[in-house]
């Protein structure tokens, strides 16, 4: 529910080179180590995926919402109706504080 983490097998940025005697397998030493064959990856996230939208008026929000109004039996009831046409994503937004990926296989810190 909800979770982001990766489940295939395939190549991982935070994993071993995949050989026996890699250090980082026995447990005794757990450390930022990059990957040899990807020297540019880091346990550190930057950027997201925005969860907001922009409607035809550049109103930012989350969710957008109508009033309609439905008469039933010679009674007027207003209606919210959900938008869901028209709407364009936000887009990549940067985060304040960089957050440790979902997936990094260290643990930080053991009470």
């Amino acid at each position: 529910m909800g979770g982001s983490g990766s489940k295939s097998k395939g190549f991982w940025p935070f994993s071993g080179s995949g050989s026996v005697d890699d250090p980082t397998k026995d447990g005794n030493e757990q450390s930022l180590a990059r990957v040899r064959s990807f020297p540019g990856a880091t346990p550190f996230v930057f950027t997201r995926r925005s969860s907001m939208f922009f409607d035809e008026d550049g109103d930012l929000a989350h969710e957008f919402y109508e009033e309609t109004i439905v008469t039933k039996n010679g009674r007027k009831k207003a209606k919210l109706k959900r938008i869901h046409k028209n709407l364009t994503p936000q887009g990549m937004i940067k985060l304040d504080h960089p957050c440790i990926h979902v997936d990094f296989p260290i643990v930080l810190c053991e009470a």
